[in-house]
């Protein structure tokens, strides 16, 4: 069975790649902390527009979504989309 932090790393993975032109250059890696878990998510130079999109909108309802099935499953998490 995965664990908390694994799920959500898998559901922002499962997003960012519905969003994207290369959903195979794709990677969302999760950090633990003692508090915060934070997933990076790297996606394709191309494709970085689309999931931050326009005035980061794109990015700002992933982060709500996570926020949302975070807060169900009582841990604390943090998104980074990285370049």
């Amino acid at each position: 069975m995965k664990s908390a932090s694994e799920e959500l790393r898998a559901l922002i993975e499962y997003l960012a790649r519905a969003l994207v032109d290369y959903p195979d250059q794709v990677q969302a890696k999760q950090i633990e902390g003692e508090q915060t878990t934070v997933i990076e998510l790297k996606v394709a130079k191309d494709d970085l527009g689309k999931v931050i999109g326009k005035q980061g909108r794109t990015a700002r309802a992933i982060r709500t979504i996570l926020n949302g099935a975070s807060t169900k499953l009582k841990k604390r998490t943090v998104l980074e989309i990285l370049e």
